[in-house]
Parts: structure tokens; C-alpha cells; sequence
């Protein structure tokens, strides 16, 4: 239970007081252009997260519902968020290791690039 973590540049830095769900890898095309691969996302309630330094914080809106946080300094992709905002989903790279989590499973392998395989026999989901 809890945990921390931040960007690269340290511009923001936030806590989770509560539980995270195991990680899961997205592979659309949005989390690709924001992260550069696919993401591994894990999620927690909204109230459960408290910005210690959110300076470079940055959203920006990448469909009528969704809005994603980024850091404006160093670029690092760290939040996803559906409105109305009950949760938020965290990029499990950007928490303080030892997170503890364990990889659960992909979603949006249908739209995955062509460049590479998902074979580590995790559970797959076309689409959501």
C-alpha cells in the first residue's frame, strides 16, 4: 500500500496513500506517441494522489474525455485521467523502484506497432 514517484527532472514528485492495481500494458496509439512504446499503467483513486511538486505539471486533453500529465520540463509521461476523474492511472515506470507490482496483462495489442511481439504469455486484449 503506498507508494511514490516523479519525473525525470524531479519538476513533479507525488505521493499515493492508497492501494495500486497491477500494471497493465497499453498498446494504442496515444500511449505510444506520449511514451514512445506502449505504456504499462497502474491505477489508483484519484483522492489517493497528492502532488508534492507539480511546478512542470502539464495537461493536455488528447480526446473530449481524457486529459494526460506530463511534465513540461522534462517531457516524462506520468498520468492518465478520464473525466469526470474518480481515478487516476499512474506510468509504473515513473514510480520509486521497489514498486512491488507484477505486469498483468495488455490491452490494445490490435493497434500495437509492427516492430515488436507481445510473447510473455500474459493475458492479451484487442482493444479495452
Amino acid at each position: 500500500m503506498g507508494a511514490a514517484g516523479g519525473c525525470l527532472c524531479g519538476g513533479v514528485r507525488y505521493e499515493i496513500g492508497g492501494d495500486l492495481t497491477p500494471p497493465v500494458a497499453c498498446h494504442c496509439a496515444q500511449c505510444a506517441r506520449t511514451s514512445g512504446h506502449f505504456a504499462a499503467m497502474t491505477c489508483c483513486k484519484s483522492e489517493d494522489l497528492t502532488l508534492l511538486a507539480s511546478e512542470t505539471l502539464v495537461w493536455f486533453r488528447s480526446s473530449p474525455a481524457v486529459a494526460r500529465g506530463f511534465c513540461g520540463r522534462c517531457g516524462g509521461n506520468l498520468f492518465w485521467r478520464e473525466d469526470p476523474g474518480i481515478q487516476t492511472y499512474v506510468t509504473a515506470g515513473t514510480l520509486d523502484r521497489p514498486t512491488g507490482l507484477k505486469l498483468a496483462g495488455h490491452i490494445h495489442v490490435g493497434s500495437k506497432s509492427d516492430y515488436y511481439e507481445v510473447a510473455d504469455g500474459l493475458p492479451q486484449k484487442q482493444e479495452w
